[in-house]
């Protein structure tokens, strides 16, 4: 008897188990997949633009002649600009913004105090046209989850400026294998009160100490990482920059690219990043006006679509099936990763198309040394299985890194451009982060076509003093870091 019933015990004991355990796959199933809020995955509709009306933006920063570092910059030049301009109303949205982070300051790596410019800016904004609509939306990295409160923010909100934390628990979770655990165990905890922090702080600001809670948020994996600026251009109109770029002081140095652009795709990004604030909480009267109808621009027009999420992916890919013998695909990103873009990319190369990539070596990341994690791993695979019909250059990065995404495909009749946010990764394209950039299809021959043909002609240099080296100098065979790279992109268990 006594047998039976610890037989008995057992067996109520692995039934309750898998009950558990079902229960949780059922749990962290739900949060992988369960629909989005409402306003994004967005795609507002193409709307023709002057060519006047766009301008297409770098910050570039490369090792020179005698091994000098030079700098270019024009991101956020145009940013502060198009702030001082506007009259009546500015709304931004930066993962990154603050000063943490980096092992060498600013100055030092060519870098700049950004974060500071910015918040100059927006103060002496505010200060200007009291009752104008101005919104900062950002990520709740800058708060350290909860566990660090940032010092800029508070001295933003004193100065009357509003800033939004974007409720990263409304979207889908990237890495469900360990969200689903938080969510069900740890997700609930208050902060610790008064305990203090010791561990070290997650964006390596060694004056600050965290508790465990932030270092748990953190391990979702998951961001608001959009980076863009709308509002109106001091004369009856709307301007909007759709950038790579960060106000962080530590990545000021980086290589990025953005696109601003006058006209009514800026409402569209007015009405993408509301409903990114609603979402959280946000419960302000920001009402910019309606953004007018959008027929189908003629084929010979220059023409501009804001697209987020899971639809900067779509288009990407129905740009690459187009590209055929003849075309030109060319690639200048800093992450790699994504299974569907790499399948179009070898395709595209098997219809003719010439297929360029310059990549970031993933070597960089503040002060740290990294192992080439997803690049390396993609690019070998992309050139071998080729047979090295697509070529590959990498950026020659000094501690800083080669943060721009851009793609272009040129075909007889024009050239399609996307850039903005999103990295090719499997988080930054499927509905996980929330990501945004601008689709264009500019008309052979167009300003913008030229000048970004000739941005990336300018990286596909060889020689020793060029931007970028040759393939076989990060070539990297490794199986093991090769396989690491398919489990940490199918699972999201990274940080790509």
């Amino acid at each position: 008897m006594p047998h039976r019933t610890s037989e008995v015990r057992r067996g109520r004991r692995r039934r309750a188990l898998a009950a558990a355990l079902g229960g949780l796959a059922v749990f962290g199933t739900w949060h992988a997949w369960k629909p989005l809020p409402a306003g994004l995955s967005a795609a507002g509709p193409w709307r023709a633009v002057a060519d006047a009306d766009v301008r297409l933006l770098v910050d570039s920063t490369r090792v020179g002649p005698g091994g000098t570092r030079v700098v270019s910059q024009a991101i956020f030049d145009a940013v502060l600009a198009a702030i001082a301009r506007a009259e009546h109303t500015v709304v931004l949205d930066y993962f990154l913004f603050n000063a943490m982070g980096g092992a060498t300051p600013p100055s030092e790596a060519g870098g700049r105090a950004i974060s500071s410019e910015l918040a100059e800016a927006l103060l002496g904004w505010r200060a200007a046209h009291p009752t104008g609509a101005l919104l900062v939306l950002t990520d709740p990295i800058n708060d350290t989850y909860g566990g660090a409160a940032s010092a800029l923010f508070a001295r933003l909100r004193s100065g009357g400026v509003e800033v939004a934390s974007t409720d990263l628990d409304r979207l889908r979770d990237s890495n469900p294998l360990y969200s689903a655990l938080w969510r069900a165990g740890v997700s609930w905890w208050e902060d610790l009160g008064e305990v203090p922090g010791w561990l070290p702080h997650p964006l390596g600001d060694p004056a600050t100490r965290v508790q465990l809670r932030p270092w748990l948020r953190l391990l979702n994996f998951k961001a608001n990482h959009r980076k863009v600026l709308a509002c109106d251009d001091g004369a009856g109109g709307w301007a909007c920059i759709v950038a790579s770029a960060n106000p962080h002081d530590a990545s000021s140095a980086h290589s990025n690219i953005a696109l601003e652009v006058r006209g009514a795709v800026a409402l569209d990004v007015l009405a993408g990043e509301l409903a990114v604030a609603r979402m959280s909480g946000w419960r302000g009267t920001l009402a910019p006006a309606e953004p007018p109808p959008a027929g189908s621009p003629p084929a010979d027009t220059l023409a501009v679509r804001y697209v987020t999420e899971y639809e900067i992916e779509r288009e990407l890919l129905a740009a690459l099936r187009h590209a055929r013998l003849g075309d030109d695909v060319a690639l200048a990103m800093f992450y790699l990763a994504d299974r569907d873009v790499v399948r179009e990319l070898l395709a595209a190369s098997e219809r003719g198309a010439r297929v360029r990539l310059v990549l970031d070596p993933n070597k960089d990341a503040f002060g740290r040394t990294k192992d080439g994690v997803p690049n390396r791993q993609v690019a070998d695979e992309l050139v071998r299985r080729s047979r090295r019909a697509i070529e590959v250059r990498w950026y020659r990065t000094e501690g800083e890194q080669f943060h721009t995404k851009l793609v272009l495909v040129r075909t007889a009749a024009e050239t399609f451009l996307s850039l903005g946010s999103a990295n090719l990764t499997r988080r930054n394209l499927e509905d996980l982060n929330l990501e945004a950039n601008v689709a264009v299809r500019a008309p052979e021959g167009s300003s913008l076509a030229r000048e970004a043909w000739s941005f990336f002609e300018g990286l596909w240099q060889d020689g020793p003093d060029t931007p970028t080296a040759p393939f076989e100098l990060y070539e990297d065979r490794s199986r093991l870091r090769r396989l690491r790279y398919f489990v940490m992109e199918r699972t999201g268990l990274s940080t790509f």
